[in-house]
């Protein structure tokens, strides 16, 4: 063989290499729910959808268990409210890491085949300030080394997931894609941390806030639609949203000394309501292209051919507990409803076939409350705004499913979401003698009047507990060594 065909074999090899590299879509499954599908639905509905990777924001002693045997891959998350902990205290990361992880690691047997261990959920958020910022390397090298001691290095690898608004451009340009200022010094440790450990830089990427945020970022182009048009950086063009953020967290990357780190696109999905531009049909072109996108494995601008080595999309399940802070379409970004059936149809890996639903499900009796049109219903619209306040009324919100159905239906929305929502106690469809149990479903068009499932709030108290005595716990046995040491 000639010497002069060696280059051009080896570069053959890399770029066979290079494009045969596992690209894994995976998907979040969030618990922020008053009554979540019981965990052995949920992993049913993942194995049925061939769904192969799951991202957790917590270690729930249900859903891990249920997750037992599944091979799934699985990301378990530590919540920001025990990283000072575990930043002051290698103790309690070992005990953490026991409890949440070894007790139920599997490399393919009957545990848990864990593969991440996710310190944090998006501690850099802007509206966060610096809060969590002085605990987030400690915690992350505690729980490192804890993995360490347990044997677990290289096997079970220690992420930070970083939130969208943790890079930017002023200009828009990719180019000149840099991290916040107040993050700088943070970010060069982290990534010299990951680096230094073998593991990706996990990060949030939002193409529906940009377009609410970004006026010059138009709808077509965050749908990946062939009609958009392009956005150019130098001899650079860009024809999605999703290339455009990517690659600002890349030259960001670059310019802190990091150009070649591999990334897991941790967060990324398109909301099916509570919003203008917020549905079923809009949420599945966008996460239809973007799947065909990363199958293409055509890349970026900045990095061609080298798509993100794991994609997780969010959400699997909607959830009526999450916060509204950054709007209503917050509690609508699952793929599935609450009760896990498919809101749209997208290809986990099924191929053709539709996704198969949550089976088996069960629900509250065929009950709703709706308001009692032979009362005095001056005061209604108050009542419903208290009820609200509790309960889930995102749907009502404008270009939300439910925002043109004409009063009092939507004041009857509001007592049923309350009502539901407190396990239809007769007492909670009271509201002053306005309320009024009927068997009839006052669903109207896509307006659905939702009834709960069976799971009692037990099920959520448990978790609720579970999480308030974890962090409790964790904190004594910080003040504990402290005082023994």
């Amino acid at each position: 063989m000639s010497l002069n065909l060696c280059p051009i074999i080896l570069f053959f090899f890399f770029f066979i290499l290079t494009i045969s590299r596992v690209r894994a879509i995976g998907i979040n499954w969030g618990n922020t729910a008053s009554h979540p599908l019981p965990p052995p639905k949920v992993v049913e509905l993942l194995k049925s959808n061939n769904i192969t990777k799951v991202k957790l924001f917590d270690a729930d002693p249900l859903v891990l268990p249920a997750l037992s045997g599944s091979n799934i891959g699985v990301t378990v998350g530590i919540p920001n409210s025990m990283l000072r902990s575990f930043n002051s205290s290698k103790k309690a990361a070992e005990s953490w890491v026991h409890d949440n992880v070894t007790r139920y690691f599997s490399n393919g047997g009957s545990g848990v085949r864990i593969e991440y261990v996710a310190v944090g959920d998006e501690p850099f958020l802007q509206r966060y300030g610096e809060q969590f910022h002085p605990f987030v390397i400690g915690a992350a090298t505690n729980i490192q080394a804890a993995l360490i001691k347990a044997n677990l290095e290289g096997k079970v690898r220690v992420v930070v997931p970083c939130s969208f608004d943790a890079f930017l451009s002023e200009s828009n340009l990719p180019s000149k894609g840099h991290f916040r200022s107040d993050l700088n010094k943070t970010m060069i440790q982290l990534l010299t941390f990951l680096s230094k450990h073998g593991s990706p830089f996990f990060v949030t990427i939002s193409p529906f806030v940009t377009i609410h945020q970004n006026k010059n970022i138009s709808l077509a182009f965050s749908l990946f639609k062939e009609t958009a048009h392009p956005h150019n950086d130098s001899h650079r063009t860009y024809k999605n949203s999703f290339d455009l953020s990517y690659d600002t967290l890349v030259n960001a990357l670059s310019t802190v000394g990091f150009p070649k780190i591999d990334i897991v696109v941790a967060q990324i999905g398109w909301p099916t309501d509570g919003a203008t531009n917020a549905t079923p049909s809009i949420a599945e072109t966008f996460v239809k292209g973007l799947i065909n996108h990363l199958h293409s494995k055509l890349g970026t601008p900045l990095r061609p051919r080298d798509p993100p080595i794991e994609t997780y999309i969010f959400s699997l399940l909607d959830e009526d507990q999450r916060s509204i802070t950054t709007g209503n379409f917050e509690r609508h970004w699952g793929v599935f409803t609450f009760d896990g059936q498919a809101k749209y149809q997208v290809d986990f890996g099924q191929g053709s076939k539709n996704l198969v639903n949550a089976q088996n499900v069960e629900y509250l009796p065929s009950k709703w409350c709706v308001v009692n049109n032979n009362r005095d219903l001056s005061n209604a619209s108050a009542r419903a705004s208290e009820a609200c306040y509790v309960a889930d009324c995102t749907a009502l919100s404008p270009g939300g499913s439910c925002f043109n159905i004409s009063w009092p239906g939507n004041i009857s929305y509001a007592f049923n979401s309350y009502y539901q929502q407190h396990d239809q106690r007769t007492d909670s469809c009271d509201f002053g003698g306005l309320g009024l149990i009927t068997t009839v479903d006052p669903s109207v068009g896509n307006c659905r009047f939702s009834v709960e499932l069976h799971t009692s709030q037990s099920d959520s108290l448990h978790r609720a507990c579970y999480f308030q005595w974890t962090t409790l716990l964790t904190t004594i046995l910080v003040c504990l060594l402290r005082f023994t040491l």
